[in-house]
């Protein structure tokens, strides 16, 4: 008999709380195996056994012997075996809220391992800061935000480890033109890692170019364009006689706001900057929200060609209305500073690349205003428009999402939350 796509679906989500449930179990067995066998002894590896230190400090050291005993019993290299044990360890006795995100079944262990392995190196204030930065919320927030967090506490409770690894990334710079690997078709590739700043200013010249080149008539691809741009830029170009307007998005958050404009000989390019008065010695990148040090900061600021601004935090609690179905651009940026990301269950697609959605279809008489719009990837737009899902709007950022088979998902500013299905829905209609 075949199954149904609900029974399928429900499979898949039993047999997934099933494999959370016994790898929690098997952390536990880890975490007792290793209170068993934690040693101070660092007694000479040529004697016999001793204690070796498998994560940050605070966590227990572990008799050797029993980590190659463990990773035997586990199927794994010793090599492997220690780097488990230390991600589990570190989870257990450095990062307590996450570590009760695995027990909750909450977060996988997957992702907390790769939180704890990039905690190890921090002192123990910092890994509580990322702890309680990320805790609540680690099991639905983007890698790449965990990182940022990781970042700005090595930048915090590590100063000198953050000013070394700045100095070597500035030494580390450079653009290599690959002249020895020429293709067949006479192309090459070009490879570098540039100061962020001078990348945008590289970035709109060709943008710029590349505009000029197709206003020129030019039918090639904008990639291609961009291409030739980088030529013409070594060669010297004369800018070609038209007009480039265009408008960059204003961004603020929490503190205050310094805007770096840099003058080049195209564009102007705006890099914009938040500092915090929670984070000392950093700030963040608005274009990314990156951390960024203070004096990284100041280098840019301090350039002759470098324009600051700064700007006072926005009232994002204030409800914006407009009897049109358009979305003006301070609702529209309103939403993107509340939402984030794409609102869809576990997207994690920036908000400034989203579409504005009204939740109730403004046919329908949904109104354009802050409680009736959300940020939508044109993905899950498509899906909420064409697919049977629905959301509704529990309060300003916070949304419940209910699918075609009848699954609850919460998603708010600490990311997405599966409900338990009250009643099971009727299938979807099937297409043929």
């Amino acid at each position: 008999m075949t199954s149904s796509p609900a029974d399928l679906l429900e499979v898949m989500r039993t047999t997934t709380r099933t494999a959370a449930a016994v790898e929690v179990e098997r952390l536990g067995a880890v975490i007792d195996w290793c209170k068993i066998y934690a040693t101070t002894d660092e007694g000479d590896a040529s004697f016999g056994d001793h204690g070796i230190p498998l994560a940050g400090d605070g966590a227990p050291w572990v008799s050797e012997f029993a980590v190659m005993e463990l990773g035997a019993a586990l199927g794994m290299s010793t090599d492997a075996a220690k780097r488990y044990v230390g991600a589990t360890l570190e989870t257990r006795y450095r990062l307590p809220r996450i570590w009760a995100g695995v027990e909750a079944m909450e977060l996988p262990f997957y992702k907390a391992r790769w939180i704890a392995e990039h905690t190890m190196a921090l002192p123990e204030a910092g890994a509580a800061y990322v702890d309680q930065m990320v805790g609540f919320c680690a099991h639905s927030v983007s890698y790449a935000e965990i990182e940022r967090q990781i970042t700005a506490a090595q930048a915090r409770f590590d100063p000198e480890a953050a000013e070394k690894a700045r100095r070597v990334a500035a030494d580390g710079r450079r653009l290599d033109v690959h002249k020895g690997d020429v293709s067949i078709n006479g192309t090459v590739e070009v490879t570098g890692t540039l100061d962020y700043v001078d990348a945008c200013d590289f970035d709109a010249a060709l943008s710029r170019r590349a505009g000029e080149l197709k206003a020129a008539g030019s039918e090639e691809s904008l990639d291609v364009r961009r291409s030739i741009a980088a030529g013409d830029l070594a060669r010297g170009y004369d800018s070609l006689p038209f007009d480039d307007e265009s408008d960059g998005d204003d961004v603020t958050e929490g503190g205050f706001e310094a805007r770096c404009a840099r003058n080049s000989t195209t564009a102007p390019t705006e890099v914009i900057v938040h500092l915090h008065e929670d984070l000392e010695g950093v700030g963040r990148l608005g274009n990314t929200r990156t951390p960024i040090l203070a004096e990284t900061i100041r280098t840019w600021c301090g350039n002759p060609n470098t324009h600051v601004t700064v700007k006072p935090v926005r009232d994002l609690a204030d409800h914006l209305h407009v009897a049109a179905y358009e979305i003006p651009h301070r609702l529209r940026e309103q939403d993107e500073l509340v939402d984030l990301t794409c609102v869809f269950p576990w997207c994690t697609r920036p908000a400034v690349r989203c579409d504005v959605d009204h939740t109730i279809p403004f046919a329908e008489g949904g109104p354009t205003c802050s409680c009736n719009t959300a940020a939508l990837c044109r993905g899950h737009h498509r899906l909420k428009t064409h697919g049977r899902w629905t959301y509704d709007v529990l309060d300003r950022g916070t949304y419940l999402w209910h699918s075609p088979f009848g699954h609850l998902y919460r998603r708010d500013h600490t990311g997405t939350h599966p409900l338990d299905t009250p009643t099971r829905a009727p299938e979807p209609e099937r297409r043929t």
